[in-house]
């Protein structure tokens, strides 16, 4: 099944722990899973999500086995010849969330080997050239600076387009 749910209450939820035996215990189970939300949909949550009253702390345990959840923007376009946003997909291979007497949710994931090996360097005089790149400690200060200046510079490139394409939505580089 895509979902399992359950809810223990009395002796048996405080072999989970002692709040359990109080309020409950909540076991969620969601595997392979695929959803598209427009992003709208999560910014309406909020409303729900607050509230005056301190709730009762429910100890739970929720399980995402193999889910993959697409984000797509749907707030009107700031300027008429933009393509508009890229979808956003978020792929989660196993990772559970706990929330414990204290209240605190704690997230936990299950960490996998990668399926391939070392990568060959070709060609091998390129290998030698980052090896002794890895070596000078002083040449990769230096990239990365050089590395933080660039994007500095093409993120004020990005702004500088958008101020002119806000006043000239024809504009074309």
């Amino acid at each position: 099944p895509a979902l399992c749910l359950r809810f223990e209450l009395g002796p048996a939820a405080a072999l989970r722990s002692p709040l359990a035996l109080q309020n409950g215990f909540l076991q969620l189970l969601l595997h392979t899973y695929t959803a598209e939300l427009l992003m709208s949909f999560l910014t309406n949550l909020g409303p729900f999500l607050e509230d005056e009253i301190i709730p009762e702390v429910i100890p739970m345990e929720i399980e995402v086995v193999d889910a993959k959840i697409t984000l797509k923007d749907d707030s009107p376009q700031l300027y008429p010849t933009s393509p508009g946003p890229v979808p956003i997909t978020l792929a989660v291979d196993h990772v559970v969330v706990r929330r414990r007497d204290d209240g605190v949710f704690y997230l936990t994931g299950q960490q996998q080997q990668p399926t391939w090996g070392p990568l060959p360097c070709y060609p091998p005089r390129l290998c030698w050239r980052l090896s002794a790149l890895k070596e000078m400690p002083e040449l990769q200060r230096e990239l990365q600076t050089l590395k933080m200046a660039l994007a500095e510079a093409n993120l004020d490139r990005a702004r500088l387009l958008q101020e002119v394409r806000k006043y000239n939505p024809l504009f074309q580089l």
